[in-house]
Formats: C-alpha cells, structure tokens, sequence
C-alpha cells in the first residue's frame, strides 16, 4: 500500500513533564518535545524567558469563556502561531 503519509523525522514521542513557574507558582505542563522545542523557539523569536510567553499565553487562556486546559492552549497557541506564519508567506 503507496502512501503520501511518512512519520516525522524525529519519530514520535509522548509527552515530557516539566515544571514551570507562573505567577510565582510552580505549574507542571505535559507537552510533546515538538511542542517544548516549538515553545522555546516562540520564547526565544519573542525575546522573552519560556516561563513569562508561557505565563501570557495562561493570562490569555483564563480570559478565555471556556478556558481550556494549559497544555492544551499552549498547543492551540502554537499551531495559530504557524498557521499565521504560513498564510502570510
């Protein structure tokens, strides 16, 4: 069976625990590695520490009307920032 399908190069993984600190709170976020390294990236693009864009995307989401959970915004939050990326090119 031909497939146009192939895995990611890097394979696939399951999510990595790390703790972050928010508001002086330390806050566990399970993520995948694409998502820890996509993160780490938008801190980095946006000149800011990964636990303050972190700490801005949670401000974001608690504003939200049915605020998702943070691993969850964090994921959303990204695949817009690329989207946007994208349709702009």
């Amino acid at each position: 069976m031909s497939t146009s399908v192939v895995p990611p190069q890097t394979g696939f993984h399951g999510p990595v625990k790390r703790s972050v600190t928010i508001a002086g709170h330390a806050t566990s976020i399970s993520l995948e590695p694409v998502f820890w390294a996509a993160l780490e990236a938008a801190a980095a693009g946006h000149a800011l520490p990964l636990s303050a864009l972190i700490a801005e995307i949670d401000a974001l989401r608690i504003r939200a009307p049915n605020p998702p959970n943070l691993a969850s915004a964090l994921r959303t939050w990204l695949f817009e920032q690329k989207s946007s990326a994208t349709d702009s090119q």
